[in-house]
């Protein structure tokens, strides 16, 4: 068997949404037999989720704010120390391309890449073209979008532009053929909260009480199960006792897919990968818009599984525990009203998200005569490959 074995270069922002799609395609293009490094900042080196095989470079990455004249001049000296140090890192790795994620981590990467000719690609999440992507959407070969309208994307560079979806960890996506969990009018009704990484104040606050407005009929078969902030996580404890609504706290669950698999109806924020997941799974939800996201991106990240009819969606100015009740009630009163909710959830997800991805970067960079290895037979090959990685790793 003959295939082309290719180095690239992902780079990505430290947050999870930057880099939950970063790490499936990083495992896609490893199975497909390429080398993979990766650049980001001290966060994404530490982020839970990252492929052990997948090597992580830091970088300086500066922040250049519009009002603060002071930021110039150091966020500039660190971009141009990052796009030296990527420059070296390229000399090494020799990428057939690199792949940014957003994020000023990402950005003295593809500048380097830009200046060397390299083949680059950039993926925008959100329904709003972040700002590191609009920097270089004019530089790069390709923008790919996770949704079908980008808001803040312009025309100009539509040519460029492939529809390819957020890719999901592939424990998320291993359950998209799994059935949505029996709903009945006598069954539990099992609720999943989380707003990010670390739970947020407001849903704390309103989640619980706002259940406890549900008729009596509903509010007894409630199950909850929500992620809160440590330092809130006692308040809520003490609110669903008061309400005696059975509910399960933590600052972190392990195993969030299985909990996603279990849930009926999901309440939360809508950063770019909820709402991949959600729609992966196929999970009705109650969303919650981040009203400081930049761009106000997470009210556009909504507005695609809203129309379908896969969620409702409430701006934080109007979560108070009465509306949220009234919205529960409406998504979980029928049995069936569930379940067409989480099928047109479902209908919007993109499972192949990766693969597109993947297919989408492979397109770039590369003689196949230059650098094609025997997987099977050319040993050489192989550990010279290893030991470039070796190299790299080292530096």
């Amino acid at each position: 068997m003959t295939a082309v074995s290719r180095h690239y270069v992902l780079a990505a922002g430290g947050t999870g949404g930057h880099l939950i799609p970063a790490f499936a395609l990083a495992t896609e293009l490893e199975r497909r037999g390429h080398h993979v490094a990766l650049i980001t900042d001290e966060r994404g080196a530490q982020i839970p989720g990252k492929p052990a095989s997948l090597t992580a470079h830091v970088l300086p990455a500066g922040r250049i704010q519009g009002k603060n004249p002071l930021s110039w001049v150091s966020g500039t000296r660190a971009i141009m120390e990052g796009r030296r140090m990527a420059l070296r890192l390229f000399e090494s790795f020799d990428p057939a391309a690199v792949v940014g994620f957003g994020g000023y981590p990402a950005f003295p990467a593809l500048l380097a890449a830009t200046s060397a000719e390299i083949p680059t690609v950039i993926h925008e999440q959100n329904a709003v073209l972040g700002r590191v992507n609009r920097l270089l959407a004019r530089k790069v070969n390709a923008i790919a979008t996770s949704c079908a309208q980008v808001d803040r994307l312009a025309a100009k560079h539509a040519d460029k532009v492939t529809l390819v979806g957020n890719p999901v960890r592939a424990e998320v996506l291993d359950l998209r053929d799994k059935p949505f969990p029996a709903f009945t009018a006598d069954s539990l009704l099992r609720i999943l909260v989380t707003g990010g990484s670390q739970g947020a104040r407001v849903l704390s606050e309103i989640v619980p009480d706002g259940l406890a407005m549900l008729p009596p009929a509903l509010r007894s078969r409630l199950q909850v199960i929500q992620q809160c902030r440590p330092e809130d996580i006692e308040a809520v404890r003490a609110r669903y006792a008061g309400h005696d609504i059975p509910a399960e706290l933590a600052t972190y669950f392990e195993d969030m897919a299985e909990r996603l698999a279990d849930a009926h109806l999901f309440i939360g924020r809508a950063g770019a990968s909820t709402i991949a997941e959600l729609t992966a799974v196929g999970r009705p939800a109650i969303l919650v818009p981040l009203p400081i996201a930049t761009d106000d991106h997470q009210a556009a990240n909504v507005r695609e599984i809203v129309e379908a009819g896969g969620a409702r969606s409430i701006r934080q100015d109007k979560f108070t525990a009465t509306e949220l009740a009234k919205q529960i009630q409406a998504m979980a009163q029928k049995p069936e009203t569930l379940g067409n909710a989480a099928h047109s959830a479902w209908n919007c997800g993109y499972p192949k998200a990766a693969s597109d991805l993947a297919d989408l970067v492979e397109s770039f960079g590369g003689a196949p005569l230059m650098d094609v290895i025997r997987m099977t037979g050319d040993a050489k090959a192989q550990k010279q490959g290893k030991e470039a990685l070796a190299k790299d790793s080292d530096e």
